[in-house]
């Protein structure tokens, strides 16, 4: 199990290394964002930022989803390139007809969007929208090969890329919300070009029906899936917008940004979890190996989400403007909800697995009209806390929906005891942290911050590590100990570590 969790932590650092470095590079920008956008401009941009997102997965019918999976089904790499080829030029017939047809009707799509006619701003989203769907796919190519580090390389070039334009736009020419959305997608074009290039040889412009045809049977069944799942980060901005207005919508926003320490984790996640999960092919070691990874997923989840729930305040008055300040409210909120997603995301590959993927839209269907609900009831007098409220509500919703149908094609032996104390010990420690501790302050930063190592200690007295997981500690500990035998002061730290680790282990046994 441990040699997975290894795989899997692995391939999901290569494939989000430049997606950290993009998340470190945004939020040390926002303070400078903050300042040049007013909040309304900062809502319209991310809420049409969001909208292309939306409108992608509409235009790509489900082939990206099918390409991940029927690519591993042929051992011949010929066959495989067939599956590549006939997916590149499916998606870019459906992405140029989507993006025609949207620009078509940009000015009552802004209207719906933003609560205000402005079909310049609507058309650069469409741009965005043809960009970016085509640029997801030649990614995953990359992915399919294994190729980390070019997949690296193309992200981090498109990172910076976007950087330089964005800040030129923003700050030096004051371009507001336009200059947002136009440096995004400046750098994304630039890159699409090169990633073109490089993979020239697999690409056609003739799809061929006879692998399409499987290919949709499986993929269009996720496209409403997926849709539905996205709406649940859609839904709630535009009710923003339209019970509260752009401001708090551009607030809501800002606490999106601040998740991102959670949303890189569970990008590398989602990025790195389903090739390793197809390929298991022993159906009872995949069942253990889900659970296992579950397990240690929502572990490291939950200490992220703790830790930057605590000290959101503190994160909100670092990195952006006074008038942002509010923002702080729907963090751990969001954050939580960014969690749950990722959970369903296992479920999701589950039923992929089995083939049984038109399950999942009338899941998320059901928990997209919950949220919609949900937004309706709190929006109006909790504003953006009330939409976080509105997204956790929908994610649990969903999750207990979607293992309910997976228990039944691919039962799982999910650890709940463990996904108990989980989730018991960071909730009351949180807890704890809002009512006993500062809101302000040094003394109060630093208070919250050792509640993180706490509550770790609190998952080890309760029993939380099993004795395998115990020994692979002691082991690590004796390599360890091996490389440091000819440094008098390694040596010195090592014993006070394992004095320390006898006596947890004591405690434990207690």
């Amino acid at each position: 199990m441990l040699a997975y969790l290894k795989r899997l932590a692995a391939t999901g650092a290569a494939y989000t290394a430049s997606s950290v470095i993009a998340k470190l590079i945004a939020v040390a920008l926002l303070p400078l964002y903050t300042r040049h956008l007013t909040r309304a401009d900062y809502g319209a941009a991310e809420v049409l930022l969001a909208t292309v997102v939306a409108l992608s997965i509409m235009v790509r019918l489900g082939i990206i989803e099918a390409l991940l999976r029927f690519y591993f089904q042929y051992d011949d790499q010929r066959e495989r390139d067939d599956v590549v080829r006939s997916s590149f030029a499916f998606l870019l017939l459906t992405s140029t007809a989507g993006a025609l047809i949207a620009a078509a009707f940009a000015g009552p799509l802004s209207e719906f969007v933003l609560d205000r006619r402005d079909t310049e701003l609507m058309l650069i989203a469409i741009a965005g929208l043809w960009l970016f769907t085509n640029y997801e796919l030649l990614m995953a190519m990359f992915r399919l090969d294994e190729r980390a580090r070019a997949y690296f390389t193309a992200s981090l070039a498109n990172v910076l890329l976007t950087v330089l334009f964005t800040v030129w736009l923003v700050v030096l020419r004051d371009e507001g919300a336009r200059g947002l959305l136009v440096g995004n997608f400046a750098g994304t074009a630039v890159i699409l070009v090169g990633l073109l290039y490089v993979h020239r040889r697999r690409l056609a412009l003739v799809p061929s029906a006879a692998l399409l045809r499987p290919m949709l049977r499986f993929g269009l069944p996720t496209m409403p899936a997926e849709l539905s799942l996205y709406a649940l980060n859609l839904i709630d901005r535009i009710m923003l917008v339209r019970f509260v207005g752009l401001a708090e919508a551009g607030l809501y926003s800002l606490a999106v940004k601040f998740s991102q320490v959670v949303t890189v984790v569970v990008r590398a996640f989602n990025l790195a979890w389903p090739p390793l999960a197809y390929s298991i092919r022993d159906d009872e070691e995949a069942r253990r190996t889900y659970a296992f990874i579950v397990t240690y997923f929502l572990l490291l989840a939950s200490v992220l989400v703790l830790g930057l729930s605590l000290e959101a305040r503190w994160v909100a008055r670092a990195l952006a403007a006074p008038q942002f300040f509010e923002s702080y409210k729907a963090v751990p909120l969001v954050s939580t909800g960014v969690t749950l997603y990722a959970l369903y995301m296992v479920l999701v590959v589950v039923m992929g697995r089995v083939g049984r993927t038109e399950f999942n839209f009338p899941v998320t269907a059901t928990a997209a009209g919950v949220n919609v609900a949900l937004n309706l009831a709190l929006v109006p007098p909790y504003g953006l806390v009330g939409a976080g409220l509105a997204l956790v509500g929908s994610y649990l919703v969903m999750l207990a929906l979607m293992y309910l149908v997976t228990r039944r094609f691919f039962a799982v032996p999910y650890q709940w005891g463990r996904l108990a104390r989980i989730v018991v010990l960071a909730g009351a420690t949180f807890a704890a942290g809002e009512l006993l501790l500062p809101t302000s302050g040094v003394a109060g930063f630093l208070l919250r911050a050792a509640l993180v190592p706490l509550y770790g200690l609190l998952l080890y007295l309760s029993g939380f590590f099993n004795p395998e997981e115990l020994a692979y500690l002691r082991r690590l500990r004796e390599r360890v100990r091996s490389r440091t035998q000819e440094s008098p002061q390694a040596a010195q730290d090592l014993e006070a570590l394992q004095r320390r680790t006898e006596l947890m282990e004591d405690m434990h046994e207690t």
